[in-house]
């Protein structure tokens, strides 16, 4: 963790031949295989962890109003739950109480950040495991604190090799980078050229654009890690059937996508 800014290098990817493009676009599951099951839920991210070849889980992280970390990506309750309000206006014994349906399977509930990484950590461990990239949802609601709750049980539970932090805000970005000057840190952002800026002032190490905000050309993005999100389906709605040209956004400089269903691509 002394290892200073400077000496920190950026992933380079390697150029493919005209043949291979679109073949090795990492694909990461998006609040787990949130398609077919619930959004952000221990049955998400064990279906997520079954897949074989698949780059790593994005999940989305708040605090509880009494400080425990847990996953929901909405600040609100109403859309995912049984309940309303914010979730930071409630204590996690409250929040344990409500049910996420799941169709034929079991009703979930919300889990906390140590019960998921408790789940994925025989594939966190593994030599070609996956990764876990953990946002910080604090661009609408500041939960002061959580940063260094997360990364103290990152270094904790010994997965900080396997972690990306990632946030829409860059002062949360920047306290990560003072709490672990190691950490990989993607930055969230509409557009791709509002994320390198930031990447630049952050010492970071990736740019987490939304794919339809790629307004810089894939010449300026050689030599950067460029994970896109896009938008999707997400359970209980019904997919489209529709399929992603992969060949198409890596030829935009894209080299990873989060996906609502990475198992129709690699299943």
């Amino acid at each position: 963790m002394s290892t200073s800014l400077s000496q920190r290098q950026l992933p380079v990817r390697k150029e493919k031949s005209e043949e291979s493009r679109g073949k090795t676009v990492k694909i990461w599951a998006h609040r787990g295989c949130s398609q077919r099951y619930p959004e952000n839920t221990l049955l998400a991210f064990e279906k997520a962890m079954e897949i074989q070849g698949l780059e790593g889980i994005e999940l989305d992280i708040q605090l509880t109003k009494d400080g425990h970390m847990v996953v929901i990506h909405d600040e609100r309750l109403d859309r995912t739950t049984e309940g309303t309000g914010f979730v930071k206006d409630a204590c996690l014994k409250e929040l344990k109480k409500l049910h996420i349906y799941a169709g034929e399977n079991a009703a979930q509930e919300i889990p906390t950040i140590e019960e998921v990484i408790d789940l994925l950590m025989p594939r966190l461990k593994q030599g070609e495991g996956i990764r876990l990239n953990i946002e910080l949802k604090n661009s609408v609601c500041p939960y002061l604190g959580m940063e260094e709750k997360i990364v103290e049980l990152v270094h904790k539970k010994g997965i900080e090799q396997w972690v990306v932090y990632s946030s829409f805000y860059a002062l949360s970005l920047e306290r990560v980078r003072k709490l672990d000057p190691l950490a990989e840190i993607g930055v969230l952002d509409g557009r791709v050229s509002d994320c390198l800026y930031k990447l630049k002032g952050l010492g970071a190490d990736a740019l987490h654009p939304s794919w339809r905000g790629m307004d810089l050309s894939p010449d300026r993005l050689k030599g950067y890690t460029v994970r896109a999100y896009l938008s999707g389906h997400l359970y209980p709605e019904k997919p489209t059937g529709a399929r992603l040209d992969l060949d198409m956004l890596e030829k935009q400089g894209i080299t990873d996508v989060f996906l609502n269903e990475p198992e129709v691509y690699l299943g």
